[in-house]
């Protein structure tokens, strides 16, 4: 498994413990590994997102949604959309950073055996 996907699998972890001094450290090391391009722009704003909305169990969020419900089926069906969001030429690099780091949370989402 890639460094910056068994790092992005560590700060879900760390979210779902709702431990955010430890996802705060896992989020720094994300955002370093993105670098600080624009592609590096879009995904370390999508993991200040996840973070936030986590820490302020934002009902609206998707996020939430995804973590409240405990549901595979929609994870999966998100996972598949913003993979072909991906896929569109007329994507900059910061949209595709940005879903990048949505498909690297999901994929991270759906790893997990138990979810909490």
């Amino acid at each position: 498994m890639p460094a910056r996907e068994m790092r992005m699998e560590m700060f879900l972890r760390a979210l779902l413990r709702r431990d955010f001094s430890k996802a705060k450290g896992h989020l720094e090391k994300l955002a370093k590994m993105a670098g600080s391009g624009e592609w590096g722009g879009g995904y370390e704003k999508a993991i200040n997102g996840f973070m936030s909305a986590i820490r302020e169990n934002d009902p609206d969020s998707l996020v939430v949604q995804l973590i409240n419900e405990h549901n595979r089926e929609k994870a999966e069906e998100l996972l598949e959309h913003f993979r072909n969001i991906l896929n569109h030429e007329f994507r900059d690099e910061y949209e595709k950073g940005y879903y990048t780091a949505w498909v690297e949370f999901l994929e991270a989402y759906l790893s997990q055996k138990t979810l909490i």
